[in-house]
């Protein structure tokens, strides 16, 4: 199996996960966001994202939704990115 193989294995694993959560509310914005642009991810950019994807799914949809700031320790660039994704 060739890197571009590889790649394109780990992208559909990710976007499967980001589409069943387990709640349909993350389930629309992890999966939106990871639909919209996970092709044109740097693998350092799906590791910051599977970080991402291993918080709580109560702690993602309240900060995804701007309901709840993100606290400084969670917060890294992949984060505000999809917060900022479903904000705009």
């Amino acid at each position: 199996m060739g890197s571009h193989d590889t790649h394109d294995v780990r992208r559909r694993r990710l976007l499967f996960r980001s589409t069943h959560r387990g709640t349909f509310e993350n389930d629309l914005m992890i999966g939106g966001f990871v639909r919209a642009c996970v092709a044109g991810l740097t693998d350092t950019e799906l590791d910051a994202l599977e970080s991402v994807m291993d918080l709580p799914d109560t702690d993602l949809a309240d900060w995804l939704t701007g309901r709840v700031p993100i606290p400084p320790d969670a917060e890294t660039s992949m984060l505000r990115r999809m917060r900022d994704f479903q904000i705009k």
